[in-house]
């Protein structure tokens, strides 16, 4: 039965005043205290001004924080990115079993019932000068000293960036595995394809819009994170979610507007030429 015009506009209304509500207000509140002026004792003047975005683009600090924020962008999106592909194609093409498959896969959420930052704190056990890997390493003669840069380092962001969001994923590109067909792989395998040209030829293309999908959770989380990096860093690295912090602790709300604003700038333009590259829409619905 054909639904009316205005009844599915009624089926639409709750969710449209929710995103107007948490979305666009409060996006719109930033966008619109970003171009206010901050006086120092006297707080948030309502003067409209371009000094907070001149500032945030034209300071060298500000440009190591989003270059350095690209940089954990990158490597936790290729390690995830690897992981997450391979793990989904071990469960579903190689556990003939769906039920294994899938208690295998529900085993992979099993992290994910603690708190992020009880998962973030746990490696530094792992990864301290005197943790376990490094009193492994002493053990079997590898180092004669402890490794330093394990803990405190860039290399404890990324290890825990992929630690928290691996999953992010590997359940959208598990989810366009399992719908693939497997007669067009046994038809590649009968055409004289070997398993690597199976991947890079069926499998590969048949799960854009996973790869999508998880490519744009983990750049959003990633961007948008601020307690790792000050956490597994120690300090020593940074963020822009990192400045906005400081900023706010000074009360300098329209420069960490401004701040926010850009950096949401950059996270639709990274999202949009992911959906660009894969219409997402036409993959789910094929």
């Amino acid at each position: 039965m054909k639904l009316s015009k205005a009844t599915r506009y009624l089926q639409v209304a709750p969710l449209a005043i929710l995103l107007f509500a948490f979305v666009v207000v409060p996006l719109s509140l930033v966008v619109v205290v970003s171009f206010y002026t901050y006086l120092h004792l006297i707080g948030i003047v309502p003067d409209f001004t371009l000094v907070n975005y001149i500032d945030v683009l034209s300071n060298l600090v500000n440009w190591k924080l989003y270059l350095s924020t690209l940089k954990f962008t990158f490597f936790t999106l290729a390690i995830t990115l690897a992981l997450g592909f391979w793990i989904a194609y071990f469960l579903v093409f190689h556990v003939r079993n769906i039920l294994v498959a899938i208690g295998l896969f529900l085993v992979c959420t099993v992290p994910f019932w603690t708190s992020n930052i009880i998962r973030m704190i746990s490696w530094k056990p792992l990864l301290g000068k005197y943790g376990l890997i490094n009193q492994g390493l002493m053990s079997a003669g590898v180092v004669d000293e402890p490794v330093e840069w394990l803990l405190f380092s860039d290399f404890a962001v990324i290890v825990s960036y992929v630690h928290l969001y691996t999953l992010f994923m590997i359940v959208p590109i598990f989810n366009s595995m399992a719908r693939i067909d497997k007669s067009l792989i046994e038809a590649a395998v009968n055409g004289g394809a070997t398993r690597w040209g199976v991947v890079w030829h069926v499998i590969l293309p048949l799960c854009k819009s996973g790869i999508a999908l998880g490519s744009v959770f983990v750049v959003t989380l990633v961007m948008g994170d601020f307690f790792v990096v000050t956490v597994m860093s120690g300090g020593l690295s940074g963020s822009v979610t990192f400045g906005i912090f400081n900023d706010l602790k000074f009360l300098n709300y329209p420069r960490a507007s401004a701040n926010a604003v850009v950096l949401v700038i950059i996270v639709l333009i990274f999202a949009a030429g992911i959906m660009r590259l894969v219409d997402v829409r036409k993959e789910l619905t094929r």
